[in-house]
């Protein structure tokens, strides 16, 4: 691996391992094992999509363009919040909480869900396309520049496979009912916070 992918592959691993909404639903999704392939194919061609165009200098037309902030953090919030409350209602909901009785939901139902909190989510074109974007301008040769965005993509595909067929192995813990009220506590936590913190960065 050249240097340019490793500081690639770091720099996106140290972006994505956070506790967000997209880790969030993947790691629930994984937890029952319902569509964990077609996830995390979607959350990583997602990411490389993005990686890609940050690269390709898309992060600097973005940064250009302040009037798109408030529009897409006003939807990526309303969607949050909505997601949040949906975990809020599972987490009261003792019945739909035991790996034997998983919400069940459509492969579409639940690509769509996870494309919404991918690109609805201001926070994921700031690290992508600006962040990731921005400091491949280090690298002025194609090959170096190829390499550091293969390495951040690579990072994502890592991550997103490991936390979507690694969940399984927590399922001894979440067998009981009170592990997945605690988690979709969690969820619904993370979620608002999010949602909050898109609404107070609009001021």
């Amino acid at each position: 691996m050249s240097a340019a992918a490793l500081a690639g592959f770091l720099l996106g691993l140290s972006l994505i391992v956070a506790i967000g909404a997209q880790n969030a639903f993947v790691l629930r999704q994984g937890l029952v094992r319902r569509h964990v392939l077609a996830l995390c194919l979607v959350c990583s061609l997602s990411d490389a999509a993005l990686i890609a165009a940050g690269v390709a200098g898309l992060g600097a037309f973005i940064t250009a363009q302040a009037w798109l902030i408030r529009p897409i953090s006003l939807a990526g919030a309303g969607f949050l919040y909505v997601y949040a409350a949906l975990a809020l209602r599972r987490a009261v909901q003792s019945e739909a909480l035991t790996v034997a009785k998983p919400v069940d939901v459509s492969l579409n139902a639940a690509v769509a869900t996870c494309l919404a909190l991918t690109f609805l989510n201001p926070h994921v074109y700031l690290d992508t396309v600006v962040l990731l974007g921005s400091l491949s301008a280090r690298y002025t040769s194609p090959a170096a520049k190829f390499s550091y965005g293969a390495g951040a993509t690579a990072a994502s595909i890592v991550w997103f496979f490991a936390l979507g067929y690694g969940a399984r192995l927590l399922a001894p813990l979440f067998a009981r009912p009170v592990a997945w009220r605690i988690l979709d506590l969690v969820i619904a936590a993370v979620m608002g916070g999010l949602a909050t913190s898109l609404l107070v960065g609009m001021r």
